[in-house]
């Protein structure tokens, strides 16, 4: 004999999902329970609520029926809606587009539903969210993004510049548009123009080596205005330096070589400021010469030295014999001065030599005797 009436006993942390002829008909809360059965039609799930996750392949019916009113909490999450799942205060979800249905008779159950066709997503817990442990599902729908310090992260989103990110953790949805951060280092940088053939306007061909000290003002125009803003720099540093160098002769080059230094970095600036780019200073480090120029530049240098110790030379002595003629013009006109003068000599040689001095009357000495 086939019993045609079923006791069912739901236990406390329990709910019963009756289904008749397959289908969800009510809920059954803890306690006993009677359930009239003469066909045989009738089936009973017992599911945990401690689990606060209802995951069932009916789940859809089952909320439609209305009744987990009171018993649970459903997310039903349009294509463009996120949402983040608490439970008993911590995160444990962040879920995408469909249906979810958490239980609440042994949780604490809050949920957040963000629209993610913002695409950036911002939020006080953001840490938490994107921790190593953190919640499921988290790293399959968040692409995180860092952006180190002295740097900027430029946002494009299908192609269109949308936003700039300062130093620290950022994350965007997965899935709503293409999403593409460009990095740009905002530091003051380097760049070494070594090794620069150059012919100068007296047909002299030399080798420069130039340093660049440059600094990103507009991150914006040197990621959309160039493919490749150091290489731009580099080149137009070649270009400057041909421009400069170019219209002017080797001597003229050397002897000046602060004022062309201010050239190149005016024109240089102007050049990239296009780009984004601001030039702090530009320097030539090197001139390398060909062998036999450099020969030629010793002879020159030489022969211009010895020239100009010729000329001291003879500026010098044309300076003394102007001083013996003042002098001998003083003496002439003043015999005592003479006379003086010639008493001052034979001293001085009267101390280096055993010498007898005779003076006669007509002023110098009439005699010099030598004692042996």
């Amino acid at each position: 004999m086939v019993t045609m009436m079923h006791w069912i006993k739901v236990k406390e942390h329990e709910r019963g999902l009756l289904f008749r002829d397959g289908v969800f008909e009510r809920l059954l809360g803890p306690g006993r329970h009677f359930v009239f059965d003469p066909f045989l039609r009738v089936r009973i799930e017992r599911v945990s609520v401690r689990q606060a996750w209802l995951v069932h392949r009916d789940v859809e019916v089952i909320v439609r029926s209305g009744q987990l009113t009171g018993q649970a909490v459903a997310l039903d999450l349009k294509d463009h809606q996120r949402a983040l799942v608490w439970i008993d205060g911590r995160l444990d979800a962040v879920v995408g587009p469909g249906l979810h249905v958490l239980w609440t008779a042994f949780h604490e159950v809050r949920t957040e539903v963000i629209d993610a066709r913002s695409v950036r997503f911002e939020h006080p817990e953001l840490a938490v969210v994107l921790a190593p442990a953190g919640p499921r599902g988290a790293r399959e729908l968040l692409e995180p993004v860092v952006v180190v310090a002295g740097w900027v992260g430029l946002v494009f989103v299908d192609g269109r510049h949308v936003a700039a990110l300062e130093p620290g953790v950022h994350a965007f949805w997965k899935g709503e548009g293409h999403v593409k951060v460009v990095q740009v280092d905002l530091r003051e940088q380097a760049a070494d123009v070594a090794g620069q053939e150059i012919m100068t306007g007296d047909k002299v061909t030399l080798r420069l080596n130039a340093l660049v000290a440059y600094k990103v003002i507009d991150p914006v125009k040197a990621v959309t205005e160039v493919e490749d803003h150091a290489q731009a720099l580099y080149r137009q540093a070649q270009l400057v330096l041909r421009a400069v160098v170019g219209t002017r002769e080797l001597d003229v080059l050397l002897a000046d070589k602060d004022g062309v230094t201010h050239e190149l970095l005016e024109m240089l600036r102007s050049r990239v400021a296009t780009f984004g780019l601001e030039v702090r200073a530009l320097g030539i480090r090197d001139v390398i010469l060909p062998g036999e120029m450099k020969e030629i530049l010793n002879r020159v240098t030489t022969a211009k030295k010895v020239a100009e110790a010729a000329l001291i030379t003879r500026r010098e002595e044309t300076a003394a014999m102007r001083s013996q003629a003042n002098t001998a013009r003083v003496f002439e006109s003043n015999p005592t001065l003479m006379r003086l003068r010639e008493l001052e000599v034979l001293e001085k040689v009267a101390e280096k030599s055993n010498l007898s001095v005779i003076v006669g009357e007509g002023g110098l000495a009439e005699r010099v005797v030598k004692l042996l």
